[in-house]
């Protein structure tokens, strides 16, 4: 799922693009992504955008007129620009945006439909799609650890949870909590205050670092390839490759559709966290620690993390 720097990439793009123009046509491919019917998605047709804005992960594009369509891309939702009148050819396009210098073509990949789109009439009727969660990057230490602590959870549910941060997910939580050096399934109750300061710092130096490096990617481009997996990760999606801080091999909690990646030495003080599925599978067989894991597997002559 496109995340806070995914998302603010995209809306730079777009600002070069399409603000100040005219939508000259809209075209819905898929009426399932249109989620609202009043007002009805043509009254954007002959607008001029306005303005845009991040909401969480959705993207806000402000029409004349007091008009906003709220895009949220969920997970597969993807953002192609064509130049010109040139041919659509995007595949699984669920609705097309014309401008009169390209257009904008909204997809989903998969044959889950998450994706949607919400016309609504006032700023107010905007808000309703606000989950409350606080911008991290303009926060003090003081709101975050507020935040951190409204409720009582798991550190990687609370990173994510949209009522509390904006724009965090899967995986930069990931990135964050390794870079703090906490682990996943702490809880946020039992959490000092040097703790949550690491915690602090670390949310702003990821999300910073990672919106500065798309941007310096994506250049005056559109963003082309955008995905949770990065090659210069540290530990998201990096199950069985080495932690690049220690060499631990990280490891990995699944979870419905999805997975948490942690380092054992870095983040849980050499602690295995079980698996559902293979901790259930192996029982007994099921490593408490790294140094049991890496035992276990130099007997069987396997790499650790790779049951």
């Amino acid at each position: 799922m496109p995340e806070l720097p995914d998302i603010t990439i995209y809306l730079e793009a777009l600002e070069r693009r399409i603000v100040r123009q005219t939508l000259e046509k809209l075209r819905i491919v898929d009426m399932f992504v249109l989620r609202t019917a009043v007002p009805p998605v043509d009254s954007l047709v002959g607008k001029r955008v306005l303005g845009l804005r991040r909401l969480g992960k959705r993207l806000v594009f402000q029409f004349e007129g007091d008009r906003w369509l709220v895009m949220h891309l969920m997970i597969a939702g993807r953002l192609q620009w064509t130049e010109g009148m040139a041919k659509l050819i995007a595949r699984n396009a669920l609705a097309h945006f014309v401008f009169p210098n390209g257009t904008l073509t909204l997809t989903e990949a998969g044959t889950k439909h998450r994706a949607s789109l919400h016309v609504v009439a006032s700023e107010a009727e905007l808000a309703a799609h606000d989950r409350g969660g606080i911008d991290v990057m303009s926060a003090s230490l003081a709101g975050f650890s507020a935040a951190l602590q409204r409720e009582n959870h798991t550190l990687k549910r609370s990173l994510t949870a949209p009522n509390l941060f904006s724009g965090i997910g899967n995986s930069y939580s990931d990135e964050i909590l390794h870079a703090a050096r906490l682990s996943p399934v702490a809880l946020t109750s039992k959490l000092n205050g040097e703790e949550i300061a690491r915690l602090y710092s670390a949310t702003r130096e990821i999300l910073k670092k990672w919106t500065e490096q798309l941007r310096r990617e994506t250049g005056t481009g559109f963003p082309a390839k955008v995905t949770a997996f990065l090659p210069g990760m540290a530990v998201h999606g990096k199950f069985g490759q080495p932690c690049p801080v220690c060499g631990t091999i990280v490891q990995r909690i699944r979870y419905a559709d999805n997975e948490v990646n942690y380092c054992p030495r870095c983040q849980t003080r050499g602690k295995l966290l079980a698996d559902r599925s293979l901790s259930r599978l192996l029982k007994g067989d099921w490593p408490r620690t790294i140094d049991e894991a890496e035992e276990q597997s130099d007997s069987r002559g396997i790499k650790s993390g790779r049951p």
